[in-house]
């Protein structure tokens, strides 16, 4: 936790509260707070800001905002992932919002297991990008959006998410282009499931905008290949 993320509604009044009982917890347990320490603050989907602590209890902390700080900016990328197991999902979700992803597409395919969608992992998305966004020091959520049916939505949304300026690339370790270097512009990011999309769903995508590109001849997992491509695509060199 780098961050401290408040709801609005803690900062209302002229003091901000602190009385989430993990965050408490961290507090306590790895940074030891005292009165008077400083404290990093954010405030969800706001600013962010060096607080000062003036009162601990049990079950709050105190603190006076002394000044605004600066948000760390996001990658323009929208990522594309067909949905993982329910444990790896937490860590990419957590790893994504980390990274500073903008949006991010949850997606069924024919290697996905239909029993996933049921997981209550999908119930704790937003605890998952709070936790990512604490590490980040960020305090800004990307958008989430899931989609259970494959086919409808490379045809009906994808292509709304590809122009010239925003080309779509999905990582498919059978193409013949290799993955781009640091391109720093916008784009769209598709990553398949753990056994790899199918020929037909390769071709649907396609056929819709997107361009295969191949990060080498090594079969990654998922949370290997999401770091991976983002720091490839979004490098300085």
């Amino acid at each position: 936790m780098n961050i401290v993320l408040l709801d609005p509604r803690q900062t209302e009044t002229e003091l901000w509260s602190i009385r989430s009982k993990r965050q408490l917890e961290h507090l306590w347990q790895h940074l030891d707070v005292q009165r008077g320490d400083t404290l990093k603050v954010g405030i969800r989907e706001g600013k962010r800001y060096l607080t000062e602590i003036v009162e601990i209890s049990e079950t709050v902390v105190l603190l006076k905002p002394l000044q605004e700080e600066a948000i760390p900016a996001k990658l323009p990328v929208t990522l594309i992932v067909a949905l993982p197991r329910p444990k790896v999902l937490r860590r990419l979700v957590m790893d994504a919002v980390t990274m500073g992803v903008e949006k991010i597409i949850l997606l069924h395919s024919y290697r996905v297991d239909k029993s996933y969608w049921q997981s209550p992992f999908l119930q704790q998305l937003d605890h998952y990008i709070e936790l990512g966004l604490e590490q980040a020091g960020d305090t800004v959520a990307p958008q989430i959006e899931l989609y259970k049916r494959f086919k409808p939505f490379v045809e009906d949304v994808l292509p709304g998410l590809i122009d010239t300026e925003r080309p779509a690339l999905v990582a498919h370790p059978y193409a013949d282009q290799p993955m781009p270097f640091a391109i720093q512009h916008p784009c769209t990011v598709i990553i398949g499931p753990e056994g790899g999309f199918i020929p037909y769903e390769v071709d649907l995508l396609i056929k819709n905008g997107c361009q295969a590109v191949s990060l080498g001849n090594r079969i990654l997992r998922t949370e290997t290949a999401i770091p991976y491509v983002l720091g490839r695509l979004f490098g300085t060199s």
